[in-house]
């Protein structure tokens, strides 16, 4: 009659000893040097191979209750109070409570072990995995742009740390429009919008993250600008949608295109000695013109800095007098009426611009 025997890794080197002592090829005094037993112990294994052969040298507490375990009175009180008050609690908490509100003390893996059994407690690797749907590609060039900063050290040691705005299409996959930036800002955004919208024409919509230059949790519900940011109202004066995503995921194409430019724009600068000439070969490279035209959803629009600008509101004193981050002031028209401060980044440059508002 065969029958199997499961041993551990210990266990089997005792049988491989044993056989050898059987086999005449070591001593007993020998064996038990070799397994760190003591002499009569290694006798008693001998006797055991002899009288129930390997099944003889497999411990007899394996499958049998732990001596220490707690009881099932013990056990049922415990997973009887997670269920009434700490239901949605993790082991970990669990188990702090319990110690600091009932004087339970308990191991946090037993306490794992004895929610998992419940089914109070679901383990990582058997959770289900978050699907994301897929999402189709956009159907013209121009219906969708994805947008996004990398921040990686572009020019290795010889600058400091930097973002590229990244401006891909949805429906093609092409790189549209790079730009490096000190960081992901407002005024970067803008002067990158701008130069996109004068190359390529104004989208249907930009698909970003949650950002805090694309999305402002202060919102109206009577007024639909009073939530968005400046990034934001530029958009929405030009009549172009901003859709944030929710995941990374959502919006993998450009984080697919960030981990590609990290690997080889790195490299191909590396190579140029000139950092111009190497930027300009590359936007010229991305700039791909034969791009779907038959199928083109994006419109042409005629001097898109007017609208890409940054706007503050500001009361005028009594001075008559109109100051933005304590920089540039301006007289305005003797009037007791509180007026609009308007700064827009032209360049490099910041101009005021008072007038009249309700």
């Amino acid at each position: 009659m065969s029958f199997m025997i499961t041993m551990s890794q210990k266990e089997l080197h005792r049988l491989e000893v044993v056989q050898k002592i059987r086999d005449q090829r070591l001593s007993v005094v020998q064996a038990a040097e070799l397994l760190g037993l003591s002499r009569s112990q290694m006798h008693r294994l001998l006797q055991a191979y002899d009288h129930a052969g390997a099944a003889g040298l497999v411990s007899k507490k394996r499958s049998r209750p732990s001596n220490r375990r707690h009881s099932e009175e013990f056990r049922n009180a415990a997973l009887d109070l997670i269920r009434e008050r700490y239901l949605d609690f993790g082991p970990t908490l669990a188990r702090e409570k319990l110690i600091e509100l009932h004087h339970i003390s308990v191991a946090k893996e037993t306490l794992r072990q004895w929610m998992t059994e419940a089914g109070i407690w679901i383990s990582r690797r058997e959770r289900k995995k978050r699907v994301f749907q897929p999402r189709g590609r956009r159907d013209c060039f121009g219906e969708l742009v994805q947008i996004d900063g990398s921040h990686h050290w572009w020019f290795e040691n010889r600058g400091p740390k930097c973002a590229l705005l990244v401006y891909i299409d949805d429906a093609t996959g092409k790189l549209l429009h790079l730009r490096f930036a000190g960081s992901e800002n407002t005024f970067d955004y803008l002067h990158a919008t701008k130069a996109y919208l004068q190359q390529w024409g104004k989208p249907l919509a930009f698909y970003s993250d949650k950002h805090s230059v694309f999305r402002s949790t202060n919102a109206s519900e009577k007024d639909r600008t009073s939530g968005l940011t400046q990034f934001g109202r530029a958009l929405y004066e030009l009549n172009i949608d901003i859709i944030c995503a929710n995941t990374p995921q959502a919006k993998g194409r450009v984080e697919r295109a960030n981990q590609t430019l990290q690997d080889r724009l790195v490299l191909q600068r590396t190579s140029s000695q000139d950092d111009r000439v190497w930027a300009e070969a590359e936007l010229k490279d991305v700039g791909d013109q034969a791009l779907m035209r038959g199928l083109d959803a994006a419109c042409p629009i005629m001097h898109p800095g007017l609208f890409l600008s940054y706007y503050c509101r500001r009361s005028v004193p009594s001075t008559k007098r109109g100051t933005t981050a304590g920089e540039i002031r301006q007289r305005v028209p003797s009037c007791r009426e509180a007026y609009m401060v308007c700064a827009r980044a032209v360049g490099s440059r910041r101009h005021i611009h008072l007038y009249r508002g309700r």
